[in-house]
């Protein structure tokens, strides 16, 4: 006689529509190796050996749906330069991605150059400017259209003015009963008011609440902020020990599970668009932060914005009912 597996199976995600809207950037990595000093200056060296283009922000978020083996459509603004170009290719390498970047010649596409030796980063430089009125109201016209085929939608806020219309966007999803999952930026959490759930992490709930110095004042400055926005649930990431989330007269905490971390780059990229697949699918809200915990598990252990599979996530549920297994 076979014996079942102990964890709950994944659902199929191959019918899941998930509409992604936000910042999109360009993460370029410098990998090489340091052996000197500079003599112009107290600063080490880095020889390059190799160049890396991933696809960051909303646009990491989309490319992980589509990891995922679910479906997503992309809006967002890039410049019309060769770091557009580069994101647009980027992303057409993903099938499952439909990427509908409007291309802004006043502005140049946001960047973050990282170099890095022996997998320590040296150095991060940014580039960025503030998208015009006019590209992000044709962004608007587009999110109405894409809407009503969207299963969920999430709005990937950081900071970089692609999301100016947000309210409008979460008042549009909710009033055509789409579910509004929403990454935040900064400490005014008032323009995300009626969304389905916000995902800060640690440092940005403590920016918007205040800090705590117990469980308990935790609890109650995450009740407090759900409520006075009128959000349906609200889920604090909290890095090594892991998310809590936050429903009327419900509690659940997924703890981190023991492994090693490379790199937590992206991983807030990785649970928003877990949970949007997961809820898209119909799994119940403990059902999808449990895997969503997971996937982030298994991705702060590569380096850099990476993505998660559903086979990954699979083989880590099996590895960790083979110990629970063994143990009993």
């Amino acid at each position: 006689m076979s014996v079942l597996p102990s964890f709950e199976p994944l659902p199929n995600f191959s019918r899941a529509k998930i509409l992604v809207v936000g910042d999109v950037m360009l993460d370029r990595y410098w990998f090489g190796d340091v052996n000197r000093i500079s003599p112009e200056a107290p600063v080490p060296v880095l020889k390059v050996e190799r160049v890396e283009e991933r696809p960051g922000g909303a646009a990491n978020v989309a490319r992980n749906i589509a990891s995922l083996g679910a479906h997503s459509t992309l809006l967002s603004v890039v410049g019309a330069d060769e770091a557009g170009d580069c994101l647009e290719r980027l992303l057409t390498q993903h099938g499952n991605v439909n990427a509908l970047l409007h291309r802004d010649s006043t502005i140049s596409t946001t960047i973050k150059l990282r170099a890095v030796a022996r997998h320590q980063q040296l150095l991060r430089i940014d580039f960025e400017t503030q998208p015009s009125h006019e590209v992000l109201n044709a962004k608007l016209a587009d999110f109405r259209a894409k809407l009503p085929d969207a299963d969920v939608v999430i709005l990937s806020d950081y900071g970089k003015g692609g999301l100016t219309h947000i309210s409008e966007m979460i008042e549009l999803a909710r009033a055509a009963g789409k579910p509004v999952l929403v990454d935040p930026k900064g400490d005014d959490y008032t323009r995300y008011a009626g969304a389905t759930l916000l995902t800060p992490n640690r440092s940005e709930f403590r920016e918007v609440a205040g800090g705590w110095k117990s469980e308990a004042e935790l609890n109650a400055k995450a009740e407090r902020l759900r409520s006075e926005l009128k959000l349906d649930a609200l889920l604090v990431t909290r890095s090594e020990e892991g998310m809590s989330l936050y429903r009327a007269n419900e509690i659940v905490h997924e703890p981190t599970q023991s492994r090693e971390v490379f790199d937590v780059s992206g991983a807030g990229d990785t649970v928003i668009a877990t949970l949007a697949v997961m809820l898209a699918c119909g799994a119940d809200w403990s059902h999808a932060v449990r895997i969503a915990n997971r996937a982030a598990g298994i991705v702060v252990g590569k380096l850099g914005t990476a993505m998660v599979s559903r086979d990954e996530i699979i083989q880590d549920m099996k590895r960790q009912d083979s110990v629970i297994r063994s143990e009993k």
